[in-house]
Formats: C-alpha cells, structure tokens, sequence
C-alpha cells in the first residue's frame, strides 16, 4: 500500500519543524547545485531560517555579481509609459533649476554692479542703465530723508506754538497777580495803570518785586498753569507780607525772573498805607 500525500501545513512540534528545516534546505541546496552543475545555470539561493541565520548558495564566483544581474534584469527596463513620465519630469525639474540659477546669478552680478564690481565687462548701455538706476535710487532715498526731517519740523513748530501759547497765558496771569497787588498797595494808581505795563508811583522800599516782566517766563514742562492766588497786603505787616509773597515765588520758581527784571527804582522800606 503506497504513502498517502502528506498535507502541506506548518509543523507545530518545534523539534520535529527543526529537523524537517535541516533536511529539506540540505536537499535544496544539493538540488540547486546539480541545477548549476548540470545545465550550466548560474544559480543563486539564500535561504534565513526562522531564527534568523543565513544560508546561502551561489553557482557563480559572487553573490552581489548575481544579484546585480538580477536588478538589471528585473528593474533596468521599466514600463515606457512610466519611463516617458519620469523623464519628463526630469527635464521639467531641470529646466526650472536652470532658470532660476540664471536669475540667481543676474541678481549677483546686478549687486555686485551696484557696489562698483566687475563693471569691466559691462556695455556703454548697461553703464548707462546702471547710472539711472543707482540716479533713481538716490532721488527716493533724498526724498524720503527730506519728508522725514520736514515731518520733524512740523512736529516741533506744533509743539513751540504750543508752548509759546502756555508762555503767554503764564505771563498775563502773572501781570494780572502784581496789577492785583499793585491796586492793594496804591489804590490812586488806577490810572497810572497801562495796556500789559503798570507805572507804579511812590512805592515803598525794599525788595523789588512789584516791577512787571519784561522777559518770558520760565515753561516748566509737565507742570500745572494754574497758580494758586498770592497772598493779599492787607497795609498792616508789611515785613511778613514781603516774606510770605518771597517765599510764593520761589515755591513756584518766579523769584529768579522777578530779581531779572528788577531794573526800576527800589520800593521803600517802611511804606505809608492810607
């Protein structure tokens, strides 16, 4: 009675899958050697085991000689329409590569023409082109740099007209304080008293500080324009007077300005009050 056909499937006894591996890949190499050997084949095997290990066979004096064979068989005649596809897309490709390394170069070399280098090999009309060039060039940068210092200029014409504006209110406030004072002190000096300028009569002695501006007061940026009043001589204590409105100039930085102008004679010492 014959054997019965063995059905193919994985062993699942690892020993016995073992000894099945040895013997077969003993008779394949065998088989592929008498392959090699009788019908003059080159013939490459290789064979990894479930392990991983390397078993190999080859007819030929190196493996990579086959195999390189093999590639080109296998892989050195691609498809024609796959092959027209790529090639064009390597002309597309290199075409563009081309184009753009030109212009790379041109705008080197206009650079380099625009610092003074290699200006050799240029023509009279690539000179004169240059010259218009760096000529339109420099138009835009002086017209640039010219509304810049116009807008500059502007800026601080606002910012003196303003302060020239909060120098004016400042000086005829103070004006309207020693027209004030002035009264309090001469009440017959009502018609002595003049457009922006009092002509004061028969003033006291002593500090002189009743003497109108004739200079701009000092701006101090920042700070408020409005003063408080200045204290009010009322004809008696005049010496505490004298100190409370010294001590209301110099708290306010006014005093400097009033020794300035103190160029008319001096008030008295010990005035009169009617």
């Amino acid at each position: 009675m014959g054997r019965g056909r063995v059905e193919l499937k994985r062993i699942e006894n690892k020993i016995n899958r073992q000894v099945t591996f040895a013997k077969r890949r003993n008779g394949l190499l065998k088989k592929a050697y008498e392959l090699s050997v009788l019908c003059d084949a080159e013939v490459a095997l290789i064979i990894f085991s479930n392990r991983g290990k390397l078993y190999e066979f080859c007819s030929s004096s190196s493996m990579i000689k086959t195999l390189e064979r093999y590639q080109k068989c296998n892989y050195g005649a691609p498809e024609p329409n796959v092959s027209s596809r790529e090639a064009a897309l390597e002309l597309s490709s290199r075409q563009e590569y081309l184009k753009l390394k030109a212009r790379y170069d041109a705008l080197q070399r206009s650079q380099r023409n625009l610092l003074g280098e290699d200006l050799g090999p240029l023509s009279s009309k690539e000179l004169e082109s240059l010259e218009k060039q760096l000529d339109s060039s420099l138009k835009l940068i002086r017209s640039t740099r010219t509304q810049y210092m116009l807008d500059q200029l502007n800026d601080l014409q606002r910012k003196e007209h303003l302060l020239n504006e909060a120098n004016k209110t400042l000086k005829q406030r103070l004006v309207e304080g020693y027209q004030v004072n002035s009264l309090q002190l001469n009440p017959n000096a009502t018609e002595d008293v003049g457009y922006g300028r009092q002509q004061v009569h028969h003033q006291p002695h002593g500090d002189a500080f009743f003497h109108p501006l004739d200079c701009e007061p000092t701006l101090q940026i920042g700070m408020s324009f409005t003063l408080p009043p200045p204290p009010v001589f009322t004809g008696e204590n005049y010496h505490i007077w004298v100190v409370k409105m010294k001590t209301y100039l110099q708290a306010h930085d006014l005093w400097s300005v009033v020794e300035n102008d103190a160029k008319s004679p001096p008030l008295r010492a010990n005035p009169t009050v009617a």
